[in-house]
């Protein structure tokens, strides 16, 4: 029997009707459809809308030049599309000629391509670009299950073939998504994150005092010391977010980039379209001194969650990135009741501030077979290594211990 999808590509976001998009990336329902349903014990599962999926932020990405071949992030989009030519499933996808941006790192297998004498490069990516943020690849409309999702995947590997490309790669994926994957052959791989988990809080001193007493004090000498020099805190959002504000936090976005790892990827641009187009889904926490803003942070708002993204600074103050990029989102996130604060990748220290270990999923289709039997066997030992680092971290976390 034939099927009933037919798969395309799209090399921009313009091409694609955003309603539809929308429909496929965050379905109005709060419930998903019977061939969708997720564990309702997994948060990450039930994310009811992630707004770097949405059609706002791709296309803010695009048409900022914030991706494109500048950048080495080419637009190829994977749509399925049912007999009415209406999108059934999708699925963000990227030529990458490198492999920064990522967060999962692969420069390794790039090495080891490079000296058997074989092209890494381009390889297909399947993510949101410049986003380590756990949500949903394989985008699947309601009323369409499995048979277009099998479509999307097929849609995958061949497009990976036709445009010559190394591999295909599904980052920050969900984690049902990373078992379908595996079912169907691509290699599984886990890493780590720290998320705050609200478990209820009524307020932040009711978060303090779910942790030992030596890390409540901690924190509060922390949040007290930020603050000194007459430093104080804006929580913008929706049209209180001004181009001015834009104009400052993307001076601190540029300062602060260049100073890490060089010229930082979003232009000016993005945060203007951004903003347009979706100002109710972000929250920006400014500092200021002296009727000067030094600081901020760009986080965007989920239905369930609080993404933490950018930070930067111009001025350098005891404890302000740990107020203004932590202690701020939890206190946001109790006070919305949001289930939890993802702070963006890496960074240990996290752990003392109370935010906990979870892990993350990518999945990966490598075209040489050679290469794919090395990688898997490297990847199967990195999962055990994982699961001891999350199981180590959740042991050191700062949280009373039941006795």
């Amino acid at each position: 029997m034939s099927s009933p999808y037919t798969v395309h590509i799209a090399q921009s976001m313009s091409e694609i009707d955003a309603a539809q998009w929308d429909a496929c990336a965050n379905p109005e329902a709060s419930t998903p459809a019977p061939d969708q349903a997720a564990a309702p014990d997994d948060p990450y599962e039930a994310e009811r809308f992630n707004p770097f999926i949405s059609y706002a932020f791709l296309t803010a990405l695009e048409t900022s030049k914030s991706v494109g071949p500048r950048t080495g992030w080419t637009s190829t989009h994977i749509l399925v599309k049912d007999s009415s030519g209406r999108l059934a499933a999708a699925a963000p996808a990227y030529l990458k000629t490198h492999s920064m941006g990522e967060y999962v790192f692969d420069h390794g297998w790039a090495d080891a391509y490079h000296r058997a004498g074989l092209h890494y490069y381009p390889k297909l990516q399947v993510t949101v670009p410049f986003t380590p943020v756990t949500g949903r690849r394989l985008l699947v409309a309601p009323g369409h299950g499995e048979a277009a999702r099998m479509s999307l995947t097929a849609g995958l590997r061949a497009w990976c073939e036709k445009i010559e490309a190394s591999s295909t790669h599904i980052t920050f994926s969900t984690r049902s998504e990373w078992e379908t994957l595996g079912a169907s052959g691509f290699l599984q791989r886990t890493g780590q994150q720290f998320h705050f988990i609200n478990k209820g809080y009524a307020d932040f001193d009711d978060f303090l005092a779910d942790l030992a007493s030596r890390k409540r004090k901690m924190i509060r000498r922390e949040r007290k010391e930020a603050l000194a020099d007459g430093i104080e805190i804006e929580l913008l959002t929706g049209a209180d977010i001004r181009e001015v504000h834009w104009d400052a936090f993307f001076h601190f976005y540029m300062d602060t980039g260049a100073r890490k790892w060089g010229t930082p990827y979003l232009t000016r641009e993005f945060f203007s379209r951004v903003g347009a187009a979706m100002s109710d889904h972000i929250l920006l926490v400014m500092a200021k001194r002296k009727s000067r803003y030094i600081a901020g942070a760009i986080n965007f708002l989920g239905q369930d969650a609080l993404y933490g993204r950018n930070w930067g600074a111009v001025e350098e103050h005891p404890f302000l990135h740990f107020e203004v990029c932590y202690y701020q989102a939890i206190e946001f996130a109790i006070t919305r009741a949001l289930t939890r604060v993802e702070a963006g990748a890496q960074g240990e220290h996290k752990l003392a501030r109370g935010y906990r270990p979870v892990a993350t999923f990518s999945a990966h289709d490598i075209g040489d077979k050679r290469f794919a039997r090395a990688i898997e066997d490297y990847l199967q030992r990195e999962r055990i290594h994982i699961d001891e680092v999350l199981r180590e971290y959740e042991e050191a976390a700062p949280f009373k211990k039941a006795p």
